[in-house]
């Protein structure tokens, strides 16, 4: 194989030394040697092509059917290399027969080329072959590419004259692809236009497609900077929302509104004696600056302690005793001086039902104008509350409201308002649990279970103590058995002093009482103790008529009898 040959076919026409030099004898056929590269482009195939006269007809010899050419040397040159160029005869002779056949193409045409092969039509004819103005002389040879001369023929050339200087067009002719190509209109190649709707609707569909993906840009773009501006608070001074400004009043019956037609009448008290101190709360009953509380809020006071009054307003003045009453746990103080000074208005316990709403106002570990809310959780809840002194002087017994309003330490005192903002009870005490140290000592929390005094009794004990400075207690005039286990409240054999348990002249001896008797109701109403005995005693007043049922010997009996009164402490 040689190197260095183009692999592509090339197609061109060599004159022949004899058409150079224009010696070539009047009507000798012409010849061109025509060369093409082999197919895996490592010889040229050379042959001699006659160029018919004006009537020859092509014959079949001119071109073999499959296109392509016989390949042998020249007679007596011997190929030594296989470079050489292989050369067919000189002359060609052409039957002077026509052919009636449709002239074949050497390939076939192809559609996307240039014309001739690409115009309309099955198939187009050449363009001519480009000749040189001269031929070789006769005998002449024609050089190879590489330089090897075939060995000159003895056949001599015909000496018939040309006449024709230029042969018509013939389809036989060797088409030549570096030959000039006349001037066409171009034509398109590949594949075919759009119709108008159909760009349209290519058009359209591109703006579809650009809006979604500018939509997706935009959006990313914008989640992205509000995510940045939500992390790091914008680019700005930060600016919150905020509600506009609202009436500052309040529904009458509202939490918020009792609290605000409350407050200015609740005061809070601090404590100081010679031994211990506290604080608790109050609230003004009248205009001439009688305030009441607890007993035992005063209490540390003393007979010479001192006592300190904060009202609402953050003005304060200085308080004495009217009166005070360890049974009944209330006391009234009295400041001096005050001007403007607003009274609770007082409402009527015993029109309080169980579920009722109320409101609780103190002063909580020295918080003062603290507010909670609840409702009423039982009514007539016995309790007793005080007892640390040793002869139980102290011991209070109230037939108490029970309520579920948040009540702690500093409330003592304190008013328990209805929704009308009225009072009903007087906050006193609360049940604690027991956190298992076995300590007294200690302060609890609320957990949700309180005691206030009905106002109905404090109104008729806070009226004797600012008149009389003492309260009186009602009495049956009976001494109890405490350590009695059984249902109801027994009568003792004896008192404490060793006198007789009933007193004699006393309303219990009236009413015909025994030693022994146990007394398990009282108007109607069942009673297992005798601290219960005596706090439904003592929600009554002085002179109240008292119905009572008596178990004597396995017997039930029934006694009426009216209440004494005797002077508390």
């Amino acid at each position: 194989m040689n190197e260095g040959k183009p692999t592509k076919p090339r197609w061109w026409n060599r004159p022949r030394p004899e058409d150079a030099a224009g010696e070539t004898p009047a009507g000798e056929p012409r010849s061109a040697s025509v060369r093409r590269a082999d197919d895996d482009g490592d010889f040229e195939l050379a042959r001699p092509a006659v160029l018919p006269g004006p009537d020859a007809v092509p014959g079949p010899d001119a071109v073999p059917a499959d296109g392509d050419f016989e390949l042998r040397p020249p007679e007596g040159v011997a190929d030594t290399d296989g470079d050489f160029e292989l050369a067919r005869p000189a002359e060609v002779h052409v039957p002077a027969a026509p052919s009636a056949e449709q002239p074949k193409p050497l390939h076939d045409p192809d559609p996307y080329s240039t014309p001739p092969y690409g115009g309309p039509g099955p198939w187009a004819p050449a363009p001519p072959v480009q000749h040189p103005a001269a031929t070789p002389a006769q005998g002449t040879s024609l050089p190879t590419q590489h330089g090897a001369r075939p060995p000159a023929t003895s056949t001599p050339a015909p000496s018939t004259p040309h006449t024709d200087p230029q042969p018509p067009a013939n389809p036989w002719r060797n088409y030549d692809p570096w030959a000039p190509v006349p001037a066409a209109p171009l034509q398109q190649n590949g594949a075919p236009v759009d119709d108008r709707q159909t760009q349209r609707r290519r058009a359209r569909k591109a703006l579809v497609v650009g809006a979604v993906v500018l939509a997706l840009v935009s959006g990313g773009v914008g989640g992205a900077i509000g995510a940045y501006l939500e992390r790091n608070g914008g680019v700005g001074d930060v600016s919150l929302p905020q509600a506009g400004k609202e009436a500052v009043g309040r529904a009458p019956d509202s939490v918020a509104g009792i609290a605000a037609r409350a407050l200015p009448s609740v005061v809070t008290l601090h404590v100081t004696g010679a031994e211990e101190s506290g604080t608790g709360t109050g609230f003004v009953l009248d205009a001439q600056g009688h305030i009441l509380t607890n007993n035992h809020v005063v209490q540390p006071a003393g007979a010479d302690g001192q006592i300190s009054v904060t009202f609402n307003s953050g003005d304060t003045a200085k308080a004495t005793v009217v009166g005070r009453d360890s049974g009944y746990d209330l006391a009234v103080v009295k400041v001096s001086g005050v001007r403007g000074l607003k009274p609770m208005a007082l409402g009527n316990s015993d029109n309080v039902q169980v579920g009722d709403p109320v409101v609780a106002i103190g002063a909580p570990f020295d918080l003062e104008g603290t507010v909670t809310s609840g409702i009423i959780s039982a009514k007539e809840r016995p309790i007793t509350a005080g007892g640390d002194s040793a002869d139980g002087s102290d011991v209070s017994y109230v037939d108490a409201l029970q309520t579920d309003a948040p009540i702690n330490p500093g409330n003592s005192g304190g008013p328990l308002l209805d929704s009308s903002a009225r009072v009903i009870g007087i906050n006193s005490a609360i049940r604690s649990a027991d956190d298992g140290s076995g300590s007294e000592t200690g302060q609890a929390g609320s957990i949700g279970l309180g005691f206030a005094i009905p106002v109905n009794q404090a109104k008729r004990v806070a009226e004797e103590l600012i008149n009389t400075g003492k309260a009186t207690h009602p009495v049956i005039g009976v001494t109890l058995d405490m350590d009695y286990t059984g249902d109801g409240a027994r009568v003792g054999t004896k008192a404490a002093g060793g006198g007789p348990a009933v007193n004699a002249g006393g309303p219990g001896d009236k009413a015909g009482i025994k030693a022994g008797d146990v007394i398990t109701a009282v108007d109607g109403q069942r009673v297992h103790s005798g601290e219960e005995l005596i706090v439904k005693t003592r929600a009554h007043r002085p002179g109240d008529r008292l119905e009572l049922t008596v178990r004597r010997d396995g017997k039930e009996l029934a006694i009426s009898l009216v209440l004494g009164s005797s002077e508390g402490s």
